[in-house]
């Protein structure tokens, strides 16, 4: 236990243990849930209403009012690094080169994806909840694949199409009609879930097994359809992770050699030459794989421009129009950062990730350090493993993908300050409990002081 401790002072994890409100968190995940699904496009008139927006403002409010309970959790280091981050960008404002386009277009988008830190480091604060927000945030990833995968089926949807050189385009699968990304974001919500069905499904009774291995066949056709060649080789990253932490690695290599091969069996000649592009062949689609490459130094290069302060958040596509006469997202998450918010803003934003695998780096070590007995244990060492691999696929799907604007990282990050709390908290108990002494078990006083101590828990 003492190695335990000590890990997570290295994380500087809060002790506070009293909740926010219930109305805080439901709100909370009411956001998430429009987030994602995009409820206000759905429901006509809505939309009017900016219905995300006003939950990001009442949920402020209600914090604020909760500060007390709060003032400890603003003090983690990944909360000043990103405090830091949003001071920078607003004081660079006047600095950039389009600050009219940052405030009218581009900022929301920026703010509404920092507020995934903030509002699950404040709200998302005990096991319960956790549990219960991943169950949220995994079932809008789970809807965001599955809908346009059965629209596929039912009615041929595609939602987008891609170049294959030449002049020549094929369909391939995006978010569904009311979802907002592309084939390439598509397949990256898949390698985003898979870990988290994996590790934190699949070991849950037969029940699990039923659901992940249901789930997980849909997942990969969904990604074949998308064609995303970059989310593709996330996956690969996320099942060589699962690879090496698995004790039946002869048995995982059978299943994906079969899987391999019933896979290549399924695909149309366009989606085997899609993937084959990676390898350097001579295919359709080669073109445009070499295209991506050189890209990415082009972005850099338009990156030069601005190398200070950059161009502005969000105004990427801006900027390559201006250049190119092509509005496009970016390609390379560090030529992102550099072009929007300058090398200062791409150092601090460097430290804000650092921050996020320091706190993992003490969560593995917490969880090498005591032996998981219980099932609450056993769950949390699970989800430790899947932040793991998650934190992998992202960093290496950043060389490939932007992210600034995007809710990943800063939930990623939340989540390792969260779970660091919960672990910091139950060494507390456990020293309060194992140093007590047996006259001041049974004191009156002391079952006194232990009630109210768990009716703020």
């Amino acid at each position: 236990m003492t190695v335990l401790h000590s890990a997570w002072q290295k994380v500087r994890a809060n002790t506070e243990t009293a909740l926010v409100s219930n109305a805080t968190f439901y709100l909370y995940l009411l956001y998430v849930i429009d987030y994602f699904i995009r409820i206000h496009a759905r429901i006509p008139g809505v939309g009017v209403i900016r219905p995300t927006l006003l939950m990001a403002i009442l949920i402020i409010l209600l914090l604020v009012i909760q500060a007390e309970k709060l003032k400890d959790r603003w003090q983690h280091e990944s909360a000043k690094v990103i405090k830091v981050l949003i001071i920078y960008v607003f004081i660079t404002l006047p600095l950039v080169a389009w600050p009219g386009s940052v405030i009218k277009n581009n900022l929301p988008e920026f703010v509404k994806a920092v507020l995934f830190f903030f509002f699950t480091v404040c709200i998302v604060d005990s096991q319960k909840r956790l549990k219960t927000f991943l169950v949220i945030f995994v079932g809008c990833q789970l809807f965001r694949v599955l809908e346009p995968l059965y629209l596929n089926a039912t009615e041929g949807y595609w939602g987008s199409k891609t170049h294959l050189g030449g002049g020549e385009f094929a369909l391939r699968l995006a978010g569904g009609p009311y979802d907002v990304i592309n084939g390439n974001e598509l397949g990256f919500v898949i390698a985003t879930v898979v870990p988290f069905l994996h590790y934190l499904v699949f070991p849950r009774g037969i029940l699990g097994k039923i659901v992940y291995f249901g789930l997980l066949p849909l997942l990969l056709y969904a990604m074949v359809l998308t064609m995303s060649r970059g989310a593709f080789l996330a996956l690969l990253v996320v099942l060589f992770f699962i690879f090496i932490r698995s004790n039946n690695k002869l048995l995982l290599v059978g299943v994906a050699v079969m899987a391999m091969i019933f896979a290549w069996g399924k695909m149309s000649d366009v989606q085997r030459e899609r993937y084959l592009s990676l390898t350097g062949a001579d295919v359709r689609g080669a073109e445009t794989a070499a295209g991506r490459v050189a890209g990415v130094g082009h972005e850099f290069e338009l990156a030069m421009e601005m190398p200070i302060f950059g161009h502005g958040i969000g105004t990427t596509p801006e900027a390559k129009f201006h250049r190119t006469g092509r509005t496009q997202a970016a390609h390379s998450f560090p030529a992102e950062l550099i072009i929007e918010i300058g090398i200062i803003g791409l150092v601090i934003f460097a430290k804000f990730i650092l921050t996020a695998w320091r706190n993992l780096k003490a969560l593995t070590g917490a969880i090498g350090a005591s032996a998981a007995t219980s099932a609450e244990q056993l769950w949390r060492r699970d989800l430790i493993y899947t932040l793991q691999c998650v934190f992998w696929m992202y960093a290496f799907y950043s060389l490939n993908y932007w992210g600034l604007s995007q809710y990943y990282w800063y939930l990623f990050c939340g989540l390792t300050v969260v779970i660091g709390r919960l672990l910091n908290d139950d060494f507390e108990n456990a020293v309060v409990k194992t140093s007590e002494p047996d006259n001041e078990k049974h004191s009156p006083r002391r079952s006194v002081a232990r009630r109210r101590h768990s009716h703020v828990s």
